[in-house]
């Protein structure tokens, strides 16, 4: 038995052919998995285990892990070894392609974002920082970077904005944020949870519309 705080990551390093073997977890435990985003190279899912709740096993690509509650899981391996593994609320992880069957030991409900990633790995140079947005790296992968960010009341981008590399918006909590991505209605109003993609080379708008500072973990995607 091995123990972690940080990633789960080694729990998926399992044999080649349980990974081709393996299924989709949205299609083989729609119950815990919902797909809320999947273009040509993301797929964005939201998880949910009820407090001793037990998966189906299944396998992902690499992948980075946004728990958004404190959570305990045990991730069980076609090799009949298991890791135990510590998911701090609002961390970030990154996690290989693998295999695992979770099961929730903890006491509380498991809820994570998990961003899977599709295709060969990009070259986009990805930013240190944006203005009137604060942002802290919190998991630094070959594929992407998560940030938490802060955007201040003043934050804005105009139309027509647009950046060389995609990213999953994760909203921490309630908020008022508009943002307007490919001409299409705005999104203007945010629950916990939520989740937003926001394509490389795709003209965008936003804007703080509440009046104070808007929390979220940005996934940004080379």
């Amino acid at each position: 038995m091995k123990s972690s705080r940080t990633m789960f990551a080694c729990s998926l390093v399992v044999a080649g052919t349980a990974v081709i073997l393996a299924q989709d977890p949205a299609k083989v435990d729609s119950s815990h998995y919902k797909v809320l985003v999947d273009t040509a190279t993301v797929r964005v899912l939201e998880v949910n285990y009820a407090a001793g709740g037990k998966g189906v096993m299944h396998a992902h690509p690499d992948s980075i892990i946004v728990p958004l509650a404190a959570s305990k899981v045990r991730f069980n391996t076609p090799d009949g070894k298991f890791t135990d593994s510590e998911l701090p609320n609002e961390s970030a992880s990154c996690a290989p392609a693998g295999v695992h069957t979770p099961v929730n030991i903890g006491t509380t409900a498991v809820r994570a974002i998990v961003v899977e990633f599709k295709g060969a790995a990009g070259k986009a140079v990805l930013p240190a920082d944006r203005a009137s947005l604060t942002m802290k790296p919190i998991a630094e992968c070959a594929r992407a970077t998560a940030y938490r960010a802060s955007a201040d009341a003043k934050f804005s981008e105009p139309a027509g904005t647009k950046h060389d590399y995609d990213q999953v918006v994760i909203a921490l909590g309630a908020a008022q944020m508009s943002l307007a991505i490919d001409g299409k209605p705005a999104k203007t109003t945010w629950a916990r949870g939520d989740v937003q993609f926001i394509g490389r080379g795709v003209a965008h708008e936003s804007k703080n519309t509440g009046g104070k500072p808007v929390d979220f973990i940005i996934v940004s995607i080379k």
